[in-house]
């Protein structure tokens, strides 16, 4: 396929959910780890996202913009995750919280939550840094 057409909507390859292991404390009957499924967001979501995380201000004439990156990591966060579904009721109320952003981080230990954060943004792509492009397009 050449031109323009790999381009189209229905050529393109869609991007698939990947499952990976957060925490070995969530087991399944068997014992056995259960992965939780991660989604990567098109940049559209991800815009909007960003949007709600970013404060404009005026100063004598002077619009300023300040991102709240934690607020956005953790938006991106329960915004990417399928299962477990953060957004259900019944798992917040198990743990005393309201809202996914608060379950993520109440149900996970500091270093799952690291770990979460890390599948999130492989899975979304933005382990890719600049000098792995650079070096990608030299070969």
């Amino acid at each position: 396929m050449s031109g323009l057409n790999a381009f189209l909507s229905q050529n393109a390859i869609q991007v698939e959910n990947e499952k990976h292991v957060i925490s070995t404390r969530f087991v399944d009957e068997e014992g056995k780890p259960i992965p939780w499924e991660i989604r990567a967001l098109s940049e559209n979501e991800n815009a909007m996202l960003r949007k709600t995380c970013t404060k404009r201000t005026r100063n004598k004439g002077v619009v300023t913009t300040d991102t709240d990156y934690e607020g956005y990591l953790a938006k991106l966060v329960t915004e990417c995750v399928v299962y477990p579904n953060l957004k259900d009721k019944g798992l917040q109320e198990s743990y005393g919280v309201l809202g996914a952003e608060n379950l993520a981080k109440t149900m996970l230990t500091a270093g799952e939550y690291s770990e979460l954060l890390e599948k999130v943004q492989l899975v979304n792509g933005f382990d890719i840094g600049i000098e792995e492009l650079v070096e990608e397009a030299k070969n």
